[in-house]
């Protein structure tokens, strides 16, 4: 059954740090980061950060809240900014799924908790198990799915903008099936 998880997991605590007057690091802020229903069935996600400009970023000297920053490029569903990066925590509920899409991205999947299953479009179907198991999607086609009948998964996801994947001369833009 694929549902809207309830809040069955903890927040996800952020500290972000930054320099004083005098130049010495110090804590900018100490916040916890709630996930909101995303309007897919069984999937939640809570906007860790968000970068806007390019690589390096200009945070570093910025006093905003990167968690605050908006998305508005529509071309990659509003995951991932033209320029910059954002990290996210996504929670899916027990037997829920996310279709098949493809970002112009590059993604680090980190598994915090629970169990998930990443399908590729050939249809091999990986199973990640332990907190710390990373994939890395490189622009290619993917869903995923949570296995378990009682138990919500959590992964941390840091996308990073990135131009399509060209194979053999065609370019895979984003896309949802």
């Amino acid at each position: 059954m694929s549902t809207t998880p309830p809040r069955m997991l903890a927040d996800i605590r952020r500290i972000v740090t930054t320099h004083d007057a005098s130049g010495k690091s110090t804590i900018q802020s100490d916040t916890e980061v709630a996930t909101k229903d995303t309007g897919m069935l069984g999937l939640r996600a809570g906007r860790i950060w968000v970068t806007e400009d390019s690589i390096p970023t200009k945070d570093n000297n910025k006093i905003e809240d990167g968690g605050e920053r908006v998305i508005s490029e529509r071309s990659n569903f509003d995951i991932v900014p033209p320029h910059g990066t954002n990290i996210q925590t996504v929670e899916l509920a027990p037997g829920g799924s996310i279709p098949m899409h493809r970002t112009s991205s590059l993604d680090y999947n980190i598994l915090v908790s629970g169990k998930l299953v990443l399908v590729t479009e050939d249809g091999q179907e990986k199973h990640i198990h332990t907190a710390g198991d990373t994939v890395i999607q490189k622009g290619t086609l993917h869903g995923w799915k949570n296995p378990s009948s009682d138990q919500t998964v959590r992964w941390i996801v840091v996308a990073m903008a990135a131009t399509p994947a060209v194979v053999n001369g065609v370019t895979y833009v984003p896309e949802f099936r």
